[in-house]
């Protein structure tokens, strides 16, 4: 990582999300995160349901903002209260339904060019169409799917786990300063999801990207990634750097989130499937 590997790419301080302010229903979804991402971390997220996890990447991707008082501070800029479609000029991400990233009725190439234009500052010089279509089908071709050729192909027509590769490619093809992905092989199966966990490794590494990745398993946890985050009732419970996140077990994963917790571990999804 060289000189750069110091640099903070995303800071979160004391952010705090409630929903249903104020009723019967409400819910401290965020309770006080401080959270300091370097440049070329690749941090997996892990915890029960209503932990907070995709709430937080909500918040990074200017979904909704912090409670008062929270910052969000990207690049060294502070986004905070920012509208979603400017923090996409920092973020890419890729959702756990394939559906959701991508848009069925047009075509592959014409979901890469609003993917690589998102974010981008009006008044620089377009590449011209031959350019772009290069481009597209060198990143494309990275997949090994043979998307490449399917350009005008409906993205309607594709299967589950191309259309997640095909998301992938959207999420960084911009360059965005972090990449996140929210359970993004939740609803594929088993040998898809490995597939594109694999794609997904292979993209981040060539293009160095600084991630987040919420996963519901253990073992994903331990296997992708130089830096393990533990979620839990809003708050970050564990915080495992690369050292000592290469030496643990599920065990003891399950025993650090006991001790900081002060809670029994008891949600068998995280343990024993990919959803």
């Amino acid at each position: 990582m060289g000189d750069t590997a110091n640099k903070n790419v995303l800071q979160l301080r004391d952010v705090k999300k409630i929903f249903s302010h104020g009723t019967i229903d409400e819910v401290t979804a965020l309770n006080g995160i401080n959270l300091t991402v370097q440049e070329q971390d690749f941090i997996s997220i892990i915890g029960s349901n209503g932990a907070g996890k995709s709430t937080m990447l909500n918040v990074i991707a200017g979904v909704f903002p912090p409670e008062r008082g929270g910052k969000v501070i990207i690049d060294g800029d502070d986004v905070t209260n920012l509208p979603e479609y400017r923090h996409s000029a920092y973020t890419g991400r890729v959702w756990q339904e394939p559906q959701v990233g991508t848009a069925s009725k047009m075509t592959i190439e014409e979901n890469l060019a609003m993917a690589y234009l998102r974010g981008k500052k009006r008044g620089l010089k377009a590449a011209s169409n031959k350019e772009l279509r290069a481009l597209f089908r060198e990143a494309l071709k990275q997949l090994g799917l043979g998307l490449e050729d399917r350009l005008n192909a409906p993205v309607g027509t594709l299967s589950g786990g191309q259309r997640q590769s095909l998301s992938l490619v959207m999420a960084t093809i911009s360059k965005p300063a972090i990449l996140l992905l929210d359970e993004h092989i939740a609803t594929l199966d088993p040998k898809t999801a490995q597939t594109v966990l694999k794609l997904s490794k292979m993209i981040i590494d060539k293009e160095k990207m600084t991630t987040m990745m919420v996963t519901h398993n253990m073992e994903i946890a331990l296997r992708f990634g130089n830096r393990l985050v533990m979620m839990h009732r809003g708050k970050v419970i564990v915080d495992i750097g690369e050292e000592r996140k290469n030496t643990l077990t599920i065990n003891d994963l399950v025993n650090a989130f006991e001790q900081a917790s002060g809670e029994k571990f008891d949600d068998d999804s995280v343990l024993l499937s990919h959803r």
